[in-house]
């Protein structure tokens, strides 16, 4: 076994090729971005998130309505036109009475205030909602990232695969020639390169499918191959206590803020519903000039008035009810809210916790002893100690545990993405 020492020293590890995949990968003249760098782009250019923001600035804009006071009335009039003459002389505006009345409704018990409370509430649920929808959102743009990732180490295995058959291949024809193989064994060896063809172009397709979707929640135009996204590849051995993710999105779920909120706005409302009940008088004060015949000296008269509504019936008795019932209504939604804050933390944290596990003896052991093995059976084939049956499933064994590690450590970031948004922040990068 001395004598294979120098090859497996020499043999690419996948460990190293993980550290490496972003330089090997990325393409001529393309700009990679970071994960932050993502983000804040997803934050300035994505139409939906921009459209949803413009609800927070109209619920701002609601409040100034809500803060108004009703406008005074005020009512012109003028009644004695004459439409035929008097004794041959037609004076139409001689005998006029001319009226000007100015009223104002004055509203009882604090409607205003409450009504402007309500918009204020209004507007913190609406921003709650807002941050929930990108709380959302950025769980897909993380999860399209990820993706591009996968993909990005997906095609740089693919690529290493196929240039170490290849030399392969080179040693397998010298050996033909030199008569150490068969030509059906040399066959079979060329003919197994297609499979690292066609897994090569599907991991190419993958990754440029991967970019697409995510220039396209960038709202992005630029071109796929000027495209490109960099960031770590791996995972993270550690992993706070369950108690401090329950309590770190108790503190920052966007969902349960709006839920709690609601509850605040709903008892305002009820409020109001009580105000508005009430009766709210109307002042008026009038001024008249009579320049009828009847009076020829014409008189000028002030008046005032006060209207007050008889409410014996219309007390605003539905609308009390009604929002008497949705305070109970948004106790029992934010109880729900907060069981799903839970819910949504203990399933995130179990994926975490079993992806963890499975990742690190793919680590620590089988990603090295995959290569180990390898090597050691295509040194063995190379110089007849092994089957060409051994050879190929050797590099199958090593094909397939490489990807398996791929693609749990995905799983792992995915679900780690998970877990950020049941906290409702990143917790995890």
């Amino acid at each position: 076994m001395r004598r294979f020492i120098p090859l497996l020293c020499a043999a690419p590890a996948l460990l190293v090729v993980l550290t490496a995949w972003p330089a090997n990968g990325q393409q001529a003249g393309s700009a990679s971005l970071t994960w932050d760098q993502v983000k804040t782009q997803f934050e300035a250019a994505n139409p939906a998130l921009k459209a949803d923001a413009l609800g927070v600035d109209e619920a701002h804009a609601q409040e100034i309505t809500a803060h108004l006071r009703p406008n005074p009335q005020f009512t012109g009039s003028a009644d004695g036109v004459q439409l035929t003459p008097n004794h041959g002389v037609w004076t139409p505006l001689s005998g006029v009475q001319t009226q000007a009345n100015l009223s104002y409704l004055h509203e009882r018990d604090h409607k205003r205030e409450l009504r402007t409370e309500a918009a204020k509430d209004t507007t913190l649920v609406t921003a709650d909602n807002h941050e929930d929808l990108k709380r959302n959102l950025e769980f897909n743009l993380r999860s399209a990232f990820v993706q591009t990732l996968q993909a990005k180490a997906t095609v740089t295995l693919a690529k290493d695969d196929l240039e170490y058959y290849d030399k392969i291949i080179d040693i397998s024809r010298n050996r033909f020639h030199a008569g150490d193989i068969a030509q059906v064994d040399l066959d079979r060896i060329e003919l197994q390169r297609v499979q690292y063809e066609a897994e090569l172009q599907s991991a190419l397709v993958n990754l440029r499918t991967s970019k697409i979707q995510l220039l396209q929640m960038l709202n992005s135009r630029q071109p796929v191959d000027q495209f490109d996204v960099d960031g770590p590849f791996d995972f993270s051995r550690e992993l706070k206590d369950l108690e401090q993710f329950r309590q770190m999105a108790l503190d920052a779920r966007p969902d349960l803020r709006a839920a709690v909120e609601q509850i605040e706005q709903s008892k305002v409302a009820h409020k109001l519903a009580i105000a508005n009940g009430s009766t709210d008088p109307t002042f008026a004060g009038w001024w008249t000039y009579d320049g009828s015949y009847n009076n020829p000296n014409a008189v000028n008269a002030f008046g005032l008035s006060v209207n007050v509504p008889l409410r014996f019936f219309d007390r605003n008795q539905g609308e009390k009810k009604r929002t008497q019932i949705d305070i109970d209504r948004s106790q029992q939604t934010t109880d729900s809210t907060r069981a799903q804050v839970f819910s949504d933390v203990d399933s995130a944290y179990a994926q975490v916790d079993s992806d963890i596990t499975l990742l690190k003896p793919y680590k620590d052991k089988y990603v090295a002893q995959s290569t180990r093995v390898r090597d050691t059976v295509t040194y063995a084939y190379q110089h007849g100690g092994a089957t060409l049956v051994d050879f190929l499933n050797a590099q199958s064994d090593y094909r397939t545990v490489q990807l398996a590690y791929l693609q749990l450590i995905g799983t792992y970031l995915t679900a780690a993405s998970q877990l950020n948004l049941a906290v409702g922040r990143e917790v995890i990068q």
